[in-house]
Protein backbone atom coordinates (compact mmCIF):
# COMPACT_ATOMS: atom_id res chain seq x y z
CA UNK A 1 0.00 0.00 0.00
CA UNK A 2 1.31 3.66 -0.07
CA UNK A 3 2.17 5.62 2.92
CA UNK A 4 3.64 9.43 3.29
CA UNK A 5 6.09 9.56 5.67
CA UNK A 6 7.10 12.71 7.50
CA UNK A 7 10.19 12.91 9.25
CA UNK A 8 13.30 10.70 7.74
CA UNK A 9 15.92 10.85 10.15
CA UNK A 10 17.45 7.46 12.03
CA UNK A 11 14.25 6.47 12.66
CA UNK A 12 11.86 7.40 10.32
CA UNK A 13 15.00 6.89 6.77
CA UNK A 14 15.16 3.65 8.53
CA UNK A 15 11.24 2.58 8.39
CA UNK A 16 11.23 3.98 4.89
CA UNK A 17 13.96 1.51 3.76
CA UNK A 18 12.43 -1.31 5.95
CA UNK A 19 8.73 -0.82 4.14
CA UNK A 20 10.34 -0.52 0.42
CA UNK A 21 11.86 -3.54 0.88
CA UNK A 22 8.33 -5.62 1.83
CA UNK A 23 7.18 -3.56 -1.04
CA UNK A 24 5.24 -0.89 0.42
CA UNK A 25 5.20 2.37 -1.90
CA UNK A 26 6.26 5.41 0.81
CA UNK A 27 6.78 8.72 -0.63
CA UNK A 28 8.91 10.94 2.55
CA UNK A 29 9.27 14.54 2.98
CA UNK A 30 12.00 15.73 5.32
CA UNK A 31 13.58 19.30 5.54
CA UNK A 32 16.43 18.10 4.38
CA UNK A 33 16.93 18.05 0.51
CA UNK A 34 19.16 14.75 0.67
CA UNK A 35 17.05 12.63 1.74
CA UNK A 36 13.34 13.62 0.79
CA UNK A 37 11.30 13.13 -1.74
CA UNK A 38 8.73 15.46 -2.29
CA UNK A 39 9.93 19.00 -1.93
CA UNK A 40 7.16 20.00 0.59
CA UNK A 41 3.60 18.53 2.30
CA UNK A 42 1.31 19.58 -0.34
CA UNK A 43 3.62 17.36 -2.69
CA UNK A 44 3.44 15.05 -0.91
CA UNK A 45 -0.10 14.54 0.01
CA UNK A 46 -0.58 14.99 -4.09
CA UNK A 47 1.06 11.73 -4.85
CA UNK A 48 -0.96 9.73 -2.41
CA UNK A 49 -4.43 8.19 -3.51
CA UNK A 50 -7.29 8.04 -1.10
CA UNK A 51 -7.77 7.41 1.28
CA UNK A 52 -4.59 8.12 2.29
CA UNK A 53 -2.58 7.34 5.38
CA UNK A 54 0.15 9.52 6.36
CA UNK A 55 2.62 8.96 9.15
CA UNK A 56 4.62 11.75 11.39
CA UNK A 57 8.03 10.85 12.57
CA UNK A 58 9.08 14.11 13.58
CA UNK A 59 10.19 15.40 17.23
CA UNK A 60 7.72 15.57 20.01
CA UNK A 61 6.19 18.92 21.05
CA UNK A 62 5.95 21.92 19.03
CA UNK A 63 6.90 20.55 15.41
CA UNK A 64 4.61 17.52 15.79
CA UNK A 65 1.58 19.92 16.78
CA UNK A 66 2.51 22.09 13.64
CA UNK A 67 2.88 19.21 11.08
CA UNK A 68 -0.44 17.52 12.33
CA UNK A 69 -2.25 20.87 11.81
CA UNK A 70 -0.74 21.64 8.36
CA UNK A 71 -1.57 18.16 7.42
CA UNK A 72 -5.10 18.78 8.82
CA UNK A 73 -6.06 21.10 5.95
CA UNK A 74 -4.56 18.88 3.17
CA UNK A 75 -5.99 15.71 4.35
CA UNK A 76 -9.62 14.78 3.31
CA UNK A 77 -12.39 12.83 4.97
CA UNK A 78 -11.62 9.16 5.15
CA UNK A 79 -7.80 9.93 5.46
CA UNK A 80 -5.48 8.71 8.55
CA UNK A 81 -2.88 9.94 10.71
CA UNK A 82 -0.40 7.86 12.49
CA UNK A 83 1.93 10.06 15.48
CA UNK A 84 4.90 7.68 15.77
CA UNK A 85 7.06 9.85 17.73
CA UNK A 86 7.46 10.06 21.31
CA UNK A 87 4.18 12.59 22.17
CA UNK A 88 2.99 12.80 25.85
CA UNK A 89 0.01 10.66 25.45
CA UNK A 90 -2.60 13.66 26.94
CA UNK A 91 -1.63 15.28 23.33
CA UNK A 92 -3.37 13.07 21.35
CA UNK A 93 -6.68 13.13 22.66
CA UNK A 94 -7.32 16.87 21.57
CA UNK A 95 -5.72 15.76 18.24
CA UNK A 96 -8.13 13.38 17.40
CA UNK A 97 -11.22 15.67 18.62
CA UNK A 98 -9.65 18.37 15.83
CA UNK A 99 -8.86 16.08 13.28
CA UNK A 100 -12.31 14.01 13.92
CA UNK A 101 -14.22 17.09 12.77
CA UNK A 102 -12.68 17.05 9.51
CA UNK A 103 -13.77 13.46 9.34
CA UNK A 104 -9.38 12.57 9.53
CA UNK A 105 -8.42 9.41 11.57
CA UNK A 106 -5.89 9.56 14.07
CA UNK A 107 -3.59 6.71 15.47
CA UNK A 108 -0.93 7.45 18.23
CA UNK A 109 1.50 4.69 17.81
CA UNK A 110 5.00 3.97 19.96
CA UNK A 111 7.67 2.62 18.17
CA UNK A 112 10.68 0.53 19.80
CA UNK A 113 13.45 -0.49 18.18
CA UNK A 114 16.17 2.28 17.98
CA UNK A 115 18.73 2.14 14.90
CA UNK A 116 18.45 -1.87 14.89
CA UNK A 117 14.79 -1.65 13.62
CA UNK A 118 15.50 -1.82 10.04
CA UNK A 119 17.06 -4.98 10.17
CA UNK A 120 14.80 -6.36 13.24
CA UNK A 121 11.80 -4.61 13.11
CA UNK A 122 9.59 -2.55 15.45
CA UNK A 123 7.88 -3.01 18.21
CA UNK A 124 4.76 -1.13 17.89
CA UNK A 125 1.86 0.09 20.53
CA UNK A 126 -0.94 1.98 19.08
CA UNK A 127 -3.80 3.39 20.24
CA UNK A 128 -7.27 4.64 18.42
CA UNK A 129 -10.40 3.13 16.41
CA UNK A 130 -10.35 -0.19 15.23
CA UNK A 131 -11.12 1.04 11.72
CA UNK A 132 -8.05 3.30 11.60
CA UNK A 133 -6.27 0.42 12.58
CA UNK A 134 -7.29 -1.71 10.07
CA UNK A 135 -6.57 1.02 7.53
CA UNK A 136 -2.70 1.06 8.43
CA UNK A 137 -2.46 -2.78 9.45
CA UNK A 138 -0.61 -3.61 6.30
CA UNK A 139 1.95 -0.92 7.28
CA UNK A 140 1.96 -2.09 10.83
CA UNK A 141 2.82 -5.39 9.71
CA UNK A 142 5.54 -4.98 7.48
CA UNK A 143 7.24 -3.14 10.68
CA UNK A 144 7.17 -5.25 13.26
CA UNK A 145 9.40 -8.32 13.80
CA UNK A 146 8.11 -11.74 12.15
CA UNK A 147 6.18 -13.53 14.09
CA UNK A 148 3.36 -13.60 16.81
CA UNK A 149 5.09 -10.69 18.80
CA UNK A 150 6.03 -7.06 18.45
CA UNK A 151 2.56 -5.50 18.20
CA UNK A 152 -0.56 -4.67 19.87
CA UNK A 153 -3.54 -2.58 19.48
CA UNK A 154 -3.27 -0.84 22.75
CA UNK A 155 -6.61 0.79 23.30
CA UNK A 156 -8.47 3.60 22.60
CA UNK A 157 -6.93 7.26 21.37
CA UNK A 158 -3.63 7.25 24.01
CA UNK A 159 -2.45 4.12 24.76
CA UNK A 160 -0.16 3.71 22.48
CA UNK A 161 1.67 6.48 23.72
CA UNK A 162 1.21 5.91 27.06
CA UNK A 163 2.37 2.35 26.68
CA UNK A 164 5.85 3.48 24.79
CA UNK A 165 6.44 6.12 28.13
CA UNK A 166 5.75 2.75 30.73
CA UNK A 167 8.10 0.57 28.00
CA UNK A 168 10.52 3.53 28.25
CA UNK A 169 10.54 3.84 32.07
CA UNK A 170 10.88 0.02 32.30
CA UNK A 171 13.96 0.27 30.03
CA UNK A 172 15.10 3.23 32.40
CA UNK A 173 15.26 0.89 35.46
CA UNK A 174 16.85 -2.06 32.95
CA UNK A 175 19.42 0.47 32.53
CA UNK A 176 20.58 1.29 35.60
CA UNK A 177 20.55 -1.75 36.81
CA UNK A 178 22.90 -2.95 34.34
CA UNK A 179 24.90 -0.02 34.95
CA UNK A 180 25.58 -0.42 38.65
CA UNK A 181 25.90 -4.03 38.06
CA UNK A 182 29.28 -3.32 36.17
CA UNK A 183 30.32 -0.52 38.23
CA UNK A 184 30.36 -3.50 41.27
CA UNK A 185 32.01 -5.42 39.12
CA UNK A 186 34.61 -2.78 38.25
CA UNK A 187 35.40 -1.91 41.58
CA UNK A 188 35.40 -5.33 42.75
CA UNK A 189 38.64 -6.67 43.97
CA UNK A 190 38.19 -10.40 42.67
CA UNK A 191 36.88 -9.95 39.35
CA UNK A 192 39.71 -9.31 36.54
CA UNK A 193 38.17 -9.63 33.03
CA UNK A 194 34.56 -7.24 33.56
CA UNK A 195 33.39 -7.15 29.91
CA UNK A 196 34.43 -11.34 29.64
CA UNK A 197 31.52 -11.36 32.55
CA UNK A 198 28.88 -9.62 31.41
CA UNK A 199 29.73 -11.64 27.94
CA UNK A 200 29.00 -14.91 30.02
CA UNK A 201 25.66 -14.01 30.65
CA UNK A 202 24.33 -13.77 27.00
CA UNK A 203 23.00 -16.93 27.48
CA UNK A 204 22.02 -19.63 29.54
CA UNK A 205 21.19 -16.25 32.48
CA UNK A 206 17.75 -15.07 33.16
CA UNK A 207 19.48 -11.39 32.98
CA UNK A 208 20.42 -12.06 29.40
CA UNK A 209 18.05 -9.18 27.38
CA UNK A 210 18.64 -6.98 24.07
CA UNK A 211 20.00 -4.29 26.41
CA UNK A 212 22.82 -6.66 27.94
CA UNK A 213 23.83 -7.40 24.66
CA UNK A 214 24.68 -3.74 23.57
CA UNK A 215 26.52 -3.22 26.47
CA UNK A 216 28.38 -5.73 25.75
CA UNK A 217 29.23 -4.80 21.69
CA UNK A 218 29.81 -1.16 23.69
CA UNK A 219 32.81 -2.47 25.94
CA UNK A 220 34.04 -4.81 22.86
CA UNK A 221 34.56 -0.90 21.21
CA UNK A 222 35.59 0.47 24.40
CA UNK A 223 36.46 -2.30 27.56
CA UNK A 224 36.80 0.54 30.06
CA UNK A 225 34.59 3.03 28.08
CA UNK A 226 36.86 5.69 28.76
CA UNK A 227 36.03 7.46 25.96
CA UNK A 228 32.54 8.20 27.04
CA UNK A 229 31.53 10.56 29.71
CA UNK A 230 29.24 9.37 32.31
CA UNK A 231 26.62 12.12 31.29
CA UNK A 232 22.96 11.00 30.43
CA UNK A 233 20.06 12.73 29.34
CA UNK A 234 16.34 12.13 29.62
CA UNK A 235 13.80 12.69 26.93
CA UNK A 236 10.87 12.58 29.05
CA UNK A 237 9.39 9.81 29.08
CA UNK A 238 10.62 8.50 32.28
CA UNK A 239 9.69 11.74 33.81
CA UNK A 240 6.05 11.14 32.53
CA UNK A 241 5.86 7.22 33.69
CA UNK A 242 6.63 8.81 37.48
CA UNK A 243 3.98 11.37 37.68
CA UNK A 244 1.88 8.37 36.57
CA UNK A 245 2.90 6.41 39.08
CA UNK A 246 2.63 9.53 41.48
CA UNK A 247 -1.08 10.16 40.01
CA UNK A 248 -1.96 6.25 40.26
CA UNK A 249 -0.37 5.64 43.81
CA UNK A 250 1.91 2.94 42.57
CA UNK A 251 5.48 2.25 44.07
CA UNK A 252 7.49 2.58 40.54
CA UNK A 253 10.34 2.37 42.97
CA UNK A 254 13.49 1.74 40.61
CA UNK A 255 12.04 3.73 37.37
CA UNK A 256 12.35 6.42 39.76
CA UNK A 257 15.52 5.91 41.32
CA UNK A 258 16.94 5.59 37.51
CA UNK A 259 15.39 8.78 36.24
CA UNK A 260 16.82 10.35 39.61
CA UNK A 261 20.04 8.70 38.81
CA UNK A 262 20.27 10.45 35.48
CA UNK A 263 19.50 13.86 36.77
CA UNK A 264 22.44 13.03 39.28
CA UNK A 265 24.92 12.38 36.03
CA UNK A 266 24.60 16.11 34.82
CA UNK A 267 25.81 17.31 38.01
CA UNK A 268 29.31 18.51 38.30
CA UNK A 269 29.85 19.06 41.81
CA UNK A 270 26.72 17.99 43.69
CA UNK A 271 24.69 20.49 46.14
CA UNK A 272 22.93 18.03 47.73
CA UNK A 273 26.71 15.86 48.86
CA UNK A 274 28.21 19.50 49.40
CA UNK A 275 25.44 20.34 51.99
CA UNK A 276 25.98 16.92 53.48
CA UNK A 277 29.71 17.33 53.92
CA UNK A 278 28.45 20.54 55.42
CA UNK A 279 26.42 18.85 57.83
CA UNK A 280 28.88 16.26 58.55
CA UNK A 281 31.57 19.29 59.06
CA UNK A 282 29.50 21.04 61.52
CA UNK A 283 28.30 18.30 64.03
CA UNK A 284 30.61 16.36 63.85
CA UNK A 285 34.00 17.74 62.83
CA UNK A 286 34.36 15.69 60.05
CA UNK A 287 36.80 16.84 57.43
CA UNK A 288 36.15 18.03 54.29
CA UNK A 289 37.46 18.66 50.85
CA UNK A 290 38.15 22.20 49.67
Amino acid sequence: MQLGLIGLGRMGGNMRDRLRAAGHEVVGFDHHPDVTDVASLEELVSKLAAPRVVWTMVPAGQITEDTINQLADLLSEGDVIVDGGNSKFTDDGPRAERLAVKGIGYLDCGVSGGVWGATNGYALMVGGDADNVAKAQPIFDALKPAGPYGFAHAGQVGSGHYSKMIHNGIEYAMMQSYAEGYEILKAAELVDDVPAVIKSWREGSVVKSWLLDLLDRALDEDPELANIRGYAEDTGEGRWTVDEAVRLAVPANAIAASLFARFQSRQEDSPAMKAIAALRNQFGGHAVKR
